[in-house]
């Protein structure tokens, strides 16, 4: 098993890519703090992974909202002892809407869950990696639309601002062992784009010329085996990376 005995907090674990996580982690060993806004998700999933080798502590909570954010880095010290690797996998789109018709409240929304909510995280994460001195592992889950036109503005700058933050922190703590990489999805199946509601028309017109260009939807295990492999000893020396998985749709 590649992680035996690790602590890991996961957030946006109820479904999709996260959930995939999860799943993964769990069964090649990890002890995971399940974060998500539907406790009768994270309880179904911890049902399904009652027999797996690592354990599984579920925790409702909403990521844009210090004190759940605390909390969740809390539970797994508090459960398991310390806390090995933070992946920020909980994430939301805008609507598409092209620079002119975005909304304050879209950009709060997206822009709590996708910037303020990895950054308390990791804030906290790091405190207490320095604090056991054995450095630490963060996993940020960004997407192609950071460095591509995917999505909505609002949308491409929060996760262009994640991007930021993580090759920050890793320069910041290198000498501290924190490792600190991105993984960069391209078109997944997950519930995202459902969340996301009727995309604004305009936006969505003049975004065809890209999105046409995308290859085939990955599935979810293919985030969570990238996933993988950032939290395990293999990747040792990998720090302040972006991992595209993305079918190749960034090459086009």
């Amino acid at each position: 098993m590649k992680l035996e005995n690790k602590s890991v907090v996961v957030t946006g674990a109820s479904s999709g890519m996260g959930k995939a996580i999860v799943e993964l982690f769990v069964k090649e060993g990890a002890n995971v703090v399940a974060v998500a806004r539907r406790a009768d998700r994270l309880e179904a999933l911890k049902e399904s992974l009652k027999d797996a080798p690592g354990k599984l502590v579920a925790y409702t909570g909403d990521v844009s909202r210090l004190a759940d954010v605390e909390g969740m880095i809390d539970a797994a010290v508090e459960n398991f002892g310390k806390l090995d690797c933070l992946i920020n996998n909980a994430g939301v789109m805008d609507d598409m809407a092209p620079i002119a018709e975005a909304s304050d409240e879209k950009y709060e929304y997206v822009f709590g869950i996708n910037v303020y909510g990895p950054m308390a995280a990791m804030r906290k994460a790091c405190q207490v990696f320095l604090k056991q001195g054995n450095g630490g592992n963060i996993i940020n889950v960004s997407s192609v639309g950071s460095m591509h036109q995917a999505a909505g503005p609002v949308y491409c700058a929060s996760k262009a601002a994640l991007n930021a933050m993580s090759r920050n922190t890793a320069y910041m703590y290198k000498k501290e062992g924190i490792r600190c990489n991105i993984i960069a999805p391209g078109g997944i199946k997950t519930e995202i784009g459902a969340a996301m509601g009727r995309p604004n028309v305009d936006g969505y017109t003049r975004l065809q010329g890209v999105l046409g260009l995308s290859p085939a939807p990955g599935e979810a295990t293919d985030i969570a085996n990238a996933a993988l492999f950032l939290a395990s000893d293999e990747s040792a020396y990998v720090s302040g990376v972006t991992l595209p998985v993305d079918g190749g749709w960034m090459s086009f």
